[in-house]
């Protein structure tokens, strides 16, 4: 194959390909409906033209089969009168006229052959036409359903590959919410223990809450002792209740 032949058929293929996706079957079926509709009509006029011929040739006919009559009335007119010579001229003029009625039957017989043709034509192409029409119309009918439900698959499509997305969004904020929460619990573990000072001072080892829990105690046994003093000395019973519920 030349250089030339591939490139045209390159191009072969992708005007073929542009065709395909910019064809409607839709518009592809109505048109060709209309052109038969055209077709039919076109056979329909020729019934009609020829019918009108063959009634032209009926209306010759007659008449000259009336010119026959007439022609014959006179020679038998003539020769009442004695006039053999009119008979005579009469009845040559009659038989003229007979050649030219069956040339004319001959054409009228033909015409009736092609009209009857052209009707049985036109009959078969109607019945093709109403056909193609029903057919048209499933076919239309089935290509818009699988349009519909191609499009419905791509929306769906569309959404699960959306959701996908989301999902992979909500498992890395839960893996992430967990690190951090495993972090901050290891913190708070290490400061318990010890290992890790807290700067704010918030967070305090279990030596130290004890020597504070001490001085607390120490602090409130200093302050009752105080109040003891200051109470008078004559009140034994007062003292005395006081001792038992600080003893309490």
């Amino acid at each position: 194959m030349s250089i030339f032949q591939r490139i045209a058929a390159i191009f072969g293929a992708k005007a073929n390909k542009a065709l395909d996706k910019a064809e409607n079957p839709n518009e592809t079926l109505d048109y060709s409906y209309q052109k038969q509709l055209e077709l039919l009509q076109k056979v329909r006029r020729g019934v009609a033209d020829v019918a009108t011929s063959r009634k032209r040739l009926e209306l010759q006919i007659t008449q000259l089969e009336q010119q026959q009559n007439k022609l014959s009335g006179q020679a038998q007119k003539a020769m009442e009168m004695g006039r053999e010579d009119l008979a005579r001229e009469a009845l040559t003029r009659k038989s003229g006229l007979d050649q030219q009625i069956t040339d004319l039957q001959g054409q009228h017989e033909g015409l009736q052959g092609e009209e009857q043709k052209l009707t049985m034509a036109s009959q078969r192409l109607q019945a093709k036409v109403d056909a193609f029409r029903t057919k048209k119309e499933t076919l239309k009918a089935t290509y818009n359903a699988a349009e519909a439900q191609s499009k419905i698959g791509e929306a769906f499509s569309g959404i699960s590959e959306e959701l996908g997305d989301v999902g992979l969004a909500v498992q890395r904020a839960e893996d992430k919410t967990a690190s951090l929460q495993a972090r901050a619990g290891a913190v708070d573990e290490l400061i318990a223990s010890g290992a890790l000072e807290d700067v704010t001072g918030s967070s305090k080892d279990d030596i130290s809450a004890q020597l504070d829990a001490l001085s607390s105690d120490n602090d409130v046994e200093m302050e009752l002792n105080r109040m003891r003093e200051s109470l008078p000395a004559s009140s034994d019973k007062q003292q005395q209740s006081l001792e038992g519920e600080d003893k309490q």
